[in-house]
């Protein structure tokens, strides 16, 4: 944006707190703001819960539904299973229009600016290309960590035949597909492509895959494929170049024959804001500076919650499940004279499940 389209924009909308990011914390911070009685606006600059918009189709939660419930309102489903990428945008539909939330989609925050008086501009474009402002006491930042595939920047990741997201097993029917991977996304991109029908390959850098690292369900079945040989296994491999029809492995440049590549290489979250903000970074991770029992960054009045505190998590130890007390403690610490429940987070209480989240799959 030019500083002559900056100073054409309209007069900013008054608010007292704009989150940005509308997934399931999103959604969960924007409950609390409205149950709190404070003025709000929830931005995403695509759809509600967006990044699950862009799971292959059917593909379940690795978390029980209790824990990924959200806003005290419980999830049902038809078989009382683990809810699915569908389902669970359908949920998070219903809990927006139960609260009736403050929600406005496909609105990117492209400039945060601070004022003289400590309060935040936050210029926005919409998918139709019109301009909005709004000025914030506080901002609240729910962006996530999957914004982006994490690229390999390896020769021929851009062929067409290639990929960082998978949407249905049927399309690689009778095809050979190699995945890059070997965490939970790719054992079961696995299973799935080889249950409908195709030739799977596995590149994976470890000797073996790590059960400790996989969900249960899914180790015992892939560990079952592999050792009868229904799906192939490259340990210790790295993908050194993409060409069509195959892929060259390292050590020793193996050719391997594939008609279709997923690289399951994990996100990154897009830190385009954080830099505006002048928040500090650190780690491999790049995780972000925050107070844990405010959530405050050291840029007064910006708020961090959800996954999005873990950075760029190459090993995940920040998920739905673990975010919900998050928005309690924003909240609290933007504004403690207004009450809160503890209700207003998670699950509905009278069903809360009665094991810790680490004992959940």
């Amino acid at each position: 944006m030019t500083q002559q389209e900056y100073e054409q924009q309209p007069m900013p909308i008054e608010t007292e707190v704009v989150v940005v990011g509308a997934g399931p914390i999103g959604v969960e911070m924007a409950g609390v703001l409205q149950r709190q009685g404070t003025a709000y606006v929830l931005l995403d600059a695509g759809a509600l819960g967006e990044s699950i918009t862009r799971w292959p189709r059917d593909t379940r939660f690795f978390s029980s539904s209790e824990w990924v419930a959200v806003a005290g309102i419980p999830i049902q489903t038809r078989d009382q299973g683990i809810v699915t990428g569908e389902e669970y945008l359908a949920y998070l539909r219903q809990v927006v229009e139960v609260l009736d939330l403050n929600l406005k989609t496909y609105e990117r925050v492209d400039r945060i600016e601070r004022e003289a008086d400590g309060r935040f501009v936050l210029s926005t474009l919409t998918h139709s290309g019109v301009h909005g402002r709004y000025r914030a006491r506080y901002v609240v930042l729910a962006t996530g960590d999957m914004n982006q595939p994490r690229r390999l920047g390896v020769p021929g990741e851009d062929l067409p035949h290639v990929t960082h997201y998978w949407n249905d097993p049927h399309a690689y029917f009778r095809k050979r597909l190699l995945i890059v991977g070997g965490k939970n996304s790719a054992v079961e991109a696995a299973i799935r492509c080889w249950r409908a029908g195709a030739q799977v390959a596995i590149s994976y850098r470890g000797a073996s895959l790590e059960q400790k690292r996989l969900i249960s369900r899914l180790y015992l079945e892939i560990d079952l494929l592999l050792q009868h040989g229904q799906i192939e296994f490259h340990g210790q491999s790295v993908l050194s170049r993409i060409e069509p029809g195959y892929v060259v492995l390292e050590p020793g440049a193996r050719e391997v024959a594939a008609d279709f590549v997923y690289l399951a290489t994990g996100f990154t979250m897009d830190e385009q804001l954080y830099d505006q903000l002048q928040i500090e970074r650190s780690g491999p991770d790049r995780v972000p500076a925050f107070d844990p029992a405010t959530m405050e960054t050291p840029t007064a009045g910006v708020y961090v919650v959800g996954t999005t505190t873990g950075g760029n998590q190459r090993h995940y130890r920040v998920f739905i499940t673990t975010s919900h007390e998050h928005c309690l403690r924003a909240a609290r610490s933007m504004f403690p004279e207004r009450p809160i429940d503890d209700g207003w987070v998670g699950n509905l209480q009278a069903r809360n499940y009665p094991l810790a989240s680490s004992d959940v799959e």
